[in-house]
This record gives structure tokens, sequence and C-alpha cells, in this order.
């Protein structure tokens, strides 16, 4: 798959306004028909349920698979890999009218037959045709599933229920204007296709976002490639913020990300954390990325932004953070982290949620023990009792937590990818005071000799040594902010 192209990008922008977080009803009709196709046919509805055709023919896949997920609410089976092949940018310039025109040369189908018919000989619409009605949504929707070929009485019970709720919002969106708005920003549109779509989050299955609005300078993919969610209470105490402080800080150590939801508590204590050591972190908000919520983290959420992070969103700049879209964003911080970690958290609490969801796409989960005392620890204690989440105590336990998802593997490849012409490996000739250097060496933001040394365990002397060594094979960098990676060792 190429990069997506504008009309493509216009739709999944206007779906994503249309269609609330988690929608797998209109994930469904996306993915049977696609996009733009199903973003011309919502438009039929929200105009009183004219004729509608699909710019491209739809195959008897699409119509079985459609069958499965919008009557059963099934997750559909794995998506085709995606083939690495653009970057997602901020400014699709076609206008809403061109993208629901189909193929070139083609125009949008015009609101035609029925609703002149059925009113008479003046050619007013008649009550039943009132846009959005349900005698103009059935008709809609029974065009729509004789063309998928489904006649399956739930799938248009489904989709006429559905449908009824997208038309109210399909004639008012405009991507462009969204688009428009996000670009002032500083940020840019991701959807599937993209080189830097993060495809883990396709496991989510018909609930994956339409698309990503992103702030930040760092790629999507590489933020998350590798990175743990860690969430917890809000009404945290000063133990689980330090337990997640130092998990956090750890994890930058040993080169990964960190994701969380932006909000008080555990979250901000995650995000102050990886910034901290000058590591990568994620907060994925409920809201649009303009909407620095709570107002209490504002400094921080632009503080990830300004400091190599990233705001993520699948809603649009504007939307709000209502409390169902902080319940539906939880699935997205499980999706995208490599696993999940739970510090604290009450024994109700959308951190339980967030974990279970996690398990359920296999992601492997841990929870930190607190005080047996503690309401802010029950959540995390009752996830262990259920089997769902592994007893964690420090970042170490945290990252042989996460090589159960395949990290071994991931590095080897990696290490082979590192090899060059000759077959020889960055750490060849290496002793192992100039190993442990080079493992710690931050690959983005430099490091100071007395964080090396902390990082690697050594003495700041033997780390200079080392690092003299490293600069000598190309292995290393010196500025006046400290050390990095750079040459082979990257």
């Amino acid at each position: 798959m190429g990069t997506a192209d504008d009309e493509e990008r216009l739709a999944r922008a206007a779906w994503s306004r249309i269609a609330e977080p988690a929608d797998s009803t209109a994930g469904a009709l996306v993915r049977a028909v696609g996009p733009v196709d199903a973003l011309r046919w919502v438009e039929s509805v929200a105009v009183g349920g004219s004729t509608w055709s699909p710019a491209g023919e739809v195959s008897t896949t699409r119509a079985s698979l459609t069958r499965a997920t919008v009557a059963q609410g099934q997750p559909p089976p794995s998506a085709a890999p995606v083939t690495p092949a653009g970057r997602g940018e901020v400014g699709p310039t076609v206008r809403v009218g061109a993208a629901l025109a189909g193929p070139a040369g083609s125009a949008a189908p015009a609101p035609t037959g029925t609703r002149h018919q059925q009113g008479g000989a003046t050619g007013q619409p008649s009550r039943d045709d009132v846009t959005g009605s349900p005698a103009s949504v059935r008709r809609a929707v029974v065009g729509l599933c004789e063309v998928l070929g489904v006649d399956d009485p739930t799938v248009q019970r489904r989709l006429m229920s559905a449908a009824g709720r997208w038309a109210l919002r399909a004639g008012r969106v405009d991507p462009e204007i969204d688009l428009t708005n996000l670009g002032r920003l500083g940020g840019r549109l991701v959807v599937p296709g993209d080189r830097e779509w993060p495809t883990q989050i396709d496991d989510l299955g018909d609930e994956t976002p339409f698309c990503l609005w992103v702030r930040g300078t760092v790629r999507v993919d590489e933020a998350l490639a590798g990175a743990v969610s860690i969430v917890g209470a809000r009404a945290s105490t000063d133990y689980g913020e330090r337990i997640a402080a130092e998990m956090a800080a750890g994890l930058v150590d040993a080169r990964r990300g960190t994701v969380s939801g932006g909000a008080y508590g555990i979250d901000a204590a995650v995000h102050r954390a990886t910034l901290a050591v000058g590591g990568v972190t994620v907060a994925v908000l409920a809201g649009g990325v303009d909407r620095l919520y709570p107002a209490g983290n504002t400094a921080l959420l632009r503080a990830v932004v300004d400091r190599g992070g990233l705001l993520l969103s699948e809603v649009p700049p504007g939307a709000v953070p209502s409390r169902v879209r902080f319940l539906r964003r939880n699935r997205l911080i499980a999706a995208a982290g490599r696993s999940t970690v739970v510090v604290e958290a009450a024994w109700r609490s959308g951190s339980l949620v967030t974990a279970r969801l996690a398990a359920g796409l296999g992601r492997p989960v841990g929870a930190v023990p607190g005080p047996v005392t503690s309401a802010a620890s029950a959540g995390s204690h009752r996830l262990m009792r259920e089997g769902v989440a592994v007893c964690v105590t420090d970042v170490a336990e945290v990252l042989e937590l996460t090589g159960a998802a395949g990290d071994g593997v991931a590095e080897l490849a990696e290490q082979e990818a590192r090899r060059d012409e000759s077959g020889a490996r960055p750490d060849d000739g290496l002793d192992d005071g100039a190993i442990a250097t080079l493992d710690a060496l931050p690959v983005r933001r430099p490091a100071t000799v007395e964080a090396l040394a902390r990082s690697s365990g050594l003495a700041p002397h033997e780390v200079m040594s080392a690092l003299g060594v490293l600069e000598l094979r190309g292995q290393a960098a010196r500025s006046e902010a400290g050390w990095r990676r750079a040459g082979r060792g990257r």
C-alpha cells in the first residue's frame, strides 16, 4: 500500500469527526468500501437517502467482511502488512465536494429520483424524505446492503441506527478547516499507509482510528517502537509517583519510550520523568491536540511537544475531551505500547480498563504492588489476583515483561540489520566497559558523562575511557550538551 492520496486523507479526517472513537460499525463500513466511498454514502444519507453506488467495484471479500464485522461485532482478520512508502503530511487541498466526486472525471451521485417522485408534481420532498428521517435512512441502508450483497436483518438494523447519527454530523464536516487548524499548531495528519503509521494499533480491528492527529516532530512509529504504556491513578500517592518516575527513567536508559494519557497523577509523573532524562514520551489525548487537558497540565503537555515527544489524538482539533472519549482513548494507549504497566489504581479505575484491553490484545500487563491498606493500590492488587497482570517492582522486571512480547527477536533482528559488509557487529572488539557505555548512549538527546555512568553502572573515569575508544571508532559523537550515538553505533 502506498501513501494515501488526498481524497482518502480528507475522507479519513472527515470520518474522525463524523463517527465517535471505537465506532466498530463505521470501521467495518470503511473497511468494506473504503473511506471515500463510505463518506459518499453517508453524505447521500444526509441529503435524503439518494441513490448511491461505489466508485470502485465492491468485492465478495469486502461484503463477507462486512457481514462478519457489522453483524457480529467481531474483530476482522489482521490487515495485510503496510508497505512503507511515504510520510503523513498536512495539506490535502482537495475540497470536500471533490473528495466525494469519486474517480477523476466523474461526479458524485446527485440526489435524484426518490425525493422528487414521492414529493408529487411540485418536486417538493415528502415528509418521509426529510434529511436523516427514518424512511430516508432505511432506503439508504437497503441500497447499501444490496450493493454489498448483505441480506442479514441484523446488519441492516445496526447500520440504520449508526447512519442516523452519522448523518447528523456529515453535512457539517469540513476536514479542510480541521487540517488548517492543525497546520497552525505545526501538527500533521497520519493515516494508514503512511510510513510513520504505527501498525501495532491495527490490532484494534474495526475500532482502529481512521487517522491520528499529531503534534511533535518525532515520527509516530519510531516513538512507539518498543514503548511501554504506564498508567495509574489521578489521585496518586507520593509512593506511586516515585515508582512511576523511576520506571520511566529506567525505560529511557534502556532506549525505550513511554506512553500515557496526559492526566494528573501517575500519567503526569511518567511524562515528566521521561522528559527529565531526555527520553521520548507520547501523550494520548481524549480531545483534540489543541485542547491541552487538564488545564493544570498545559505546561507539561507543551513541554512534551517542545522536547521531542508527541501528542496524539484520534479526534480532530476542537473536539471536546468528554467522559466517553476518555474511556475509549484507553484502548489506544493499550494498543500503542509493547506492554502496559499499572502503577496505582483504585478498585474501580480507568487504568483497570486499559489493563484488560491490553491483555485482550495479547500485550503483557504488569501491576505494581502497594501497601495492602492503600485504596490507591486496590485495583493493582485486583489485577494480579485475577491473573490479568503479573507483579512488577522495578524497571528490570518491566523489561523482562516486555520481552515476552517478542523483544528478544526484535533485538536479534536489529543486530543483524547493523551488520556491515564484513559481517561485523557494532560491539565487536570492545571490552565490557565500552559495550556497557555504548548500550547507555542515547540516540537523540546527548547525555552527560555522569548520566552515562549512572546508566551503565561504571565509574565516570571508566566511561570517559570508553567514550574515547567509541569516538575513535565513529560510534560516539560529542557536543557541548554531552554524548550520543553516531555512525555504526546508531
